[in-house]
């Protein structure tokens, strides 16, 4: 029973350690630039505001995904979580240089949260007309979801 349950979840499983280990790597870039007596350059608050601005949107990261995996299909939701920490990245070294260059993985990170949200509300529909009409659109909902996730590596 436990792998049946582990086989529909281990993707996100493995997206939401690597979210973790980043979460790590950020705080350790903090807590460097804030050694000492650098704790109240440029620097230092650039970073504390790309980390804070990072975690204000983590929680909202995690329920879309998780609930577009479990909702939908836990493989393209796995691939938009990947590119989202990416993008994340390419957010958090972009602001310590210059907060201009966090723009792109800014609006990018905003329309794979825009792509998660959809599959969730999806997956909440054809679950509501699974249950009231008999009709399951599940798997061409999935291949359309499969092909559409391609499509967020187009900037």
């Amino acid at each position: 029973m436990y792998s049946v349950v582990v086989e529909h979840i281990y993707l996100l499983v493995v997206v939401t350690l690597i979210s973790v280990l980043q979460n790590a790597f950020f705080a350790l870039k903090v807590e460097k630039e804030g050694n000492g007596k650098n704790s109240h350059t440029s620097a230092f608050e650039r970073v504390c505001c790309a980390n804070r601005n990072c975690m204000d949107a983590y929680p909202t990261f995690l329920a879309v995904m998780w609930c577009a995996g479990l909702c939908l299909n836990q493989a393209p939701a796995a691939f938009a979580g990947i590119i989202y920490l990416v993008v994340r990245q390419k957010y958090f070294v972009g602001y310590m240089g210059q907060t201009s260059q966090s723009t792109p993985g800014y609006m990018f990170g905003k329309r794979i949260l825009f792509f998660l949200f959809s599959m969730c509300i999806v997956g909440i529909f054809n679950y509501l007309l699974v249950h009231y009409y008999g009709s399951d659109y599940k798997e061409y909902v999935e291949t359309i979801t499969g092909a559409a996730s391609a499509l967020l590596l187009i900037p």
